[in-house]
């Protein structure tokens, strides 16, 4: 048999007993905090039809969803004009895909269960989601999102509470100095009007999103190579770099936007959400890629840092009508659990005591001591300790490294004098300090 070199493919990682201890924390952190505010759980399949998934992400996002190949000989049914079409033959060999978001399933999934939900409906969903992007640091091509929606309401205290549970949950985890951005895509929308490029208002939403990343000058230069006038140009850049605060930039937009409309309804949103918060920073240039949003769009980012989003989300009143049900509104947040972890990590914020997951080993020095050792782990158990049970009997040297590695506190030593008196070695492997105690005197040591 051929020899294997293991290797990962780019974008993935193995997470180790560490990693999940880790991660496994700051789940529950989410969970615990969701459920304070209402949400109830949910989770649906990684693979969803492609028909579900396609169109719902914009030109650039639908281009970064990972197709599965139909099983079979899938190709053998497909016509040569085609297999010179890439996008042809990719509809035709592949019907199913890897979900890129939980928001469309979630949309799905609502749709399907119609008769079997209440409105509105606040659920949470703590999931894998793939996307064929370039991995770079805190990017992958398979992570974890962590989101919130509700559905069936337009009421502006939703986004209010959004923007309070973003603030509970990262005064948890302690990281500090974040800010919550929030615009309206209406309110681009009516700049688009006012400056007469509505035909390319989705392919602007893109580049805006990019700002950030490209800066205002090449930002610049790819809207002159879609064919933005310099007025045009000039008039977007006076209003996306207009500084003030919040109330100030609303006061220049209702000048700006006085012969729009739509607008002038985001703008109205802005305003109704600024008398219920005032932990926001109102961000004209925020327009989230995804075009299936369509008005309150947040996004959560570390001041002064560049590692990008920590949080992003909005409103979308047209989801579930691709899958028949009209009329229904659903806004949410989705927390990047990867970055979120990777600053944790990098700043110390998980708590020592989350990796010594198992407080006790119970050694055991010889095979006839077996079932000693077996009856001690169990009594240990009962009364809610963890243990772990070492499964040879090797010399103690090497049990006492074992528990070393592991970050075991304690060391219950179990021989020829120990069975007869009935009173077991407990070692404290922090301390050194050794004493015979009998079972119950263990429990109470451990427990206090």
């Amino acid at each position: 048999m051929k020899k294997i070199n293991p290797t990962l493919p780019k974008g993935t990682r193995d997470y180790g007993p560490i990693e999940m201890k880790k991660r496994e924390y700051l789940f529950s952190i989410f969970k615990n905090t969701f459920s304070l505010y209402g949400f109830n759980p949910l989770e649906t399949p990684s693979i969803e039809n492609m028909d579900v998934l396609n169109g719902k992400y914009g030109e650039e996002g639908d281009k970064l969803i990972f197709s599965i190949l139909d099983s079979g000989d899938f190709i053998k049914n497909v016509d040569q004009i085609e297999k010179k079409d890439s996008n042809k033959l990719k509809r035709e060999i592949s019907k199913k895909g890897l979900r890129y978001d939980l928001t469309v399933p979630f949309a799905r999934y609502v749709s399907m269960n119609r008769d079997k939900i209440t409105l509105p409906f606040k659920r949470y969903q703590i999931q894998k989601v793939w996307r064929a992007d370039r991995p770079q640091r805190g990017r992958f091509r398979e992570f974890y999102q962590c989101d919130v929606d509700y559905i069936g309401t337009q009421s502006i205290l939703c986004e209010s509470e959004i923007i309070e549970l973003v603030y509970a949950i990262f005064d948890k985890i302690q990281i500090k100095n974040i800010s919550i951005k929030v615009n309206n895509r209406k309110i681009l929308y009516g700049i688009s009007e006012v400056l007469n490029f509505e035909e390319s208002f989705d392919k602007c939403c893109i580049l805006i999103d990019k700002i950030d990343k490209i800066g205002k000058e090449k930002f610049n230069n790819e809207l002159e190579k879609i064919q933005f006038s310099k007025k045009q140009i000039d008039g977007l850049n006076s209003v996306l770099f207009f500084e003030g605060s919040n109330k100030e930039k609303l006061i220049f937009l209702k000048d700006f936007l006085s012969k729009s409309n739509k607008g002038l309804e985001g703008l109205r949103s802005i305003e109704k959400l600024m008398k219920l918060s005032k932990k926001f920073d109102f961000d004209v240039s925020l327009a989230r890629g995804l075009s299936y949003y369509t008005s309150s769009i947040f996004e959560v980012v570390i001041k002064d840092e560049k590692i990008g989003s920590l949080c992003g989300g909005g409103r979308y009143d047209d989801l579930t009508e691709i899958f028949g049900y009209k009329n229904i509104s659903g806004i949410g947040i989705s927390f990047g659990i990867e970055r979120i972890y990777q600053i944790m990590n990098e700043e110390g914020l998980f708590p020592k005591n989350i990796i010594n997951s198992k407080t006790i080993l119970v050694s055991c020095l010889s095979e006839e001591f077996m079932t000693n050792s077996l009856k001690l782990a169990s009594k240990l158990r009962e009364n809610n300790i963890k243990t772990d049970l070492y499964p040879d009997n090797p010399k103690l040297k090497k049990q006492l490294q074992y528990a070393n590695n592991n970050s075991i506190p304690y060391v219950v030593i179990i021989g020829e004098d120990e069975v007869k008196s009935n009173l077991f070695t407990l070692k404290n492997m922090i301390s050194g300090k050794q004493e015979k105690l009998s079972l119950e005197e263990i429990i109470s040591e451990i427990s206090s």
